[in-house]
């Protein structure tokens, strides 16, 4: 159960890692701080779904911990033009692939890489244009994929679904 929860939190993290750059955040030396938060905060959630009562309040500790900790490792290795490029690829291929196109992005300077994938388009219960996007990304070796739900706000910019 736990390696299943680690890789959920692991992936949920990563998620929270690209949205920053999807929103705009381009602040130096915040991908660790930014990750770390937004780990934790992905890992509360992961562990509230588990159990109930005590073992509950276990669980969303546990997952605060470990979200925290997988949140701080991502933002440590994906550096600013990683998550540039990223968020780069992410928003033009909302914008203009067809569904289950890839687009790709590699960083010449540390040879991180990654795809971004969207589905098809549709309006959510907001009357937001919404799309699924699949973001895999390559780093020393690791690969790690997450699919996530992104919608058009009001200036054009897509960013997760709320």
């Amino acid at each position: 159960m736990m390696n299943r929860t680690a890789k959920s939190l692991g992936k949920a993290a990563l998620a929270l890692s690209l949205l920053g750059p999807l929103a705009a955040c381009q602040n130096q030396g915040t991908g660790q701080t930014v990750g770390t938060l937004l780990g934790a905060a992905a890992g509360g959630a992961v562990g509230s779904q588990v159990g109930s009562g005590t073992g509950n309040v276990i669980a969303i500790g546990a997952g605060v911990l470990i979200g925290g900790l997988i949140g701080n490792q991502l933002g440590r290795h994906l550096d600013e033009q990683d998550r540039q490029m990223a968020s780069t690829t992410a928003q033009q291929s909302l914008e203009r692939n067809r569904s289950g196109a890839s687009s790709t992005w590699k960083n010449p300077d540390n040879g991180h890489a990654g795809t971004f994938a969207p589905q098809p388009a549709y309006r959510n219960s907001k009357s937001q244009i919404c799309r699924q996007g699949t973001s895999t990304v390559y780093v020393e070796g690791q690969q790690e994929q997450v699919t996530n739900t992104y919608c058009r706000g009001p200036d054009g910019t897509w960013t997760l679904e709320s």
